[in-house]
């Protein structure tokens, strides 16, 4: 071993968080996979009615293969839903499709938070790529190589940045899915509480990625001052 890393134990909690997280979302969504709405529409029916009727009316729904891999592309203004939810008439595949619908009516109205985070995009993937490689080139060589150990925790505070933005802009789309569901009429009181359960589970995914981003570049902080 190069150093010994006494910061290692930070990550045991939100590795543990994030491990509970995904299995969260995968559990809850099998759950209300199984409960078919009272209004049997389709998920993909759903996201074309509430686009038809709002500012994100030119976006196009497609099929994207995997499961829970459903989302919106603003660069080519397609909301693709995947295999298990496209045709689904279920409580947690008109959750997703309202989701992701709420993301293309972000950016049809020029959401700030949606905006913020497609203009760091590029640099923040930049960063998370290049970031680790640079400052571990530069804690094995010590001192002497502290400017790579510098620009790699500047380079990653990018895409730590881009994690928290990220968390507005999901908690919104998830608010704008359950008003919308309510107001036509796709779910009732009773089924909400299901897919709301759903997108919660689902956000809890983008917090543990969050906090598990933000102790990464503690921990960087701190190595790199050990190494001062």
């Amino acid at each position: 071993m190069f150093f010994y890393d006494f910061t290692f134990w930070m990550l045991i909690p939100v590795l543990i968080f994030s491990i509970y997280a995904q299995s969260k979302v995968k559990s809850t969504f099998t759950r209300f996979s199984k409960v078919i709405s009272s209004s049997r529409i389709t998920a993909a029916e759903a996201a074309a009615e509430i686009l038809k009727y709002s500012p994100a009316r030119d976006v196009q729904i497609g099929r994207v293969s995997g499961n829970l891999t459903d989302h919106y592309d603003p660069r080519k203004k397609i909301l693709r839903l995947s295999e298990s939810v496209y045709d689904s008439p279920s409580i947690a595949a008109l959750g997703v499709a309202a989701h992701e619908a709420g993301h293309a009516i972000q950016h049809a109205q020029g959401y700030a938070f949606l905006a913020l985070r497609n203009l760091i995009y590029p640099v923040a993937s930049f960063g998370s790529n290049l970031a680790f490689p640079l400052f571990f080139v530069g804690l094995i060589f010590g001192s002497g190589a502290r400017i790579l150990m510098d620009i790699g925790i500047f380079l990653f505070s990018a895409a730590v940045l881009f994690s928290v933005i990220t968390l507005p802009v999901e908690f919104n789309a998830s608010r704008r899915a359950l008003g919308i569901l309510r107001e036509r009429g796709f779910l009732n009181n009773q089924e909400l509480i299901g897919a709301k359960k759903v997108l919660s589970a689902a956000a809890m995914t983008y917090v543990a990625s969050t906090a598990m981003a933000a102790i990464q570049l503690f921990r960087m902080i701190l190595l790199r001052n050990s190494r001062s």
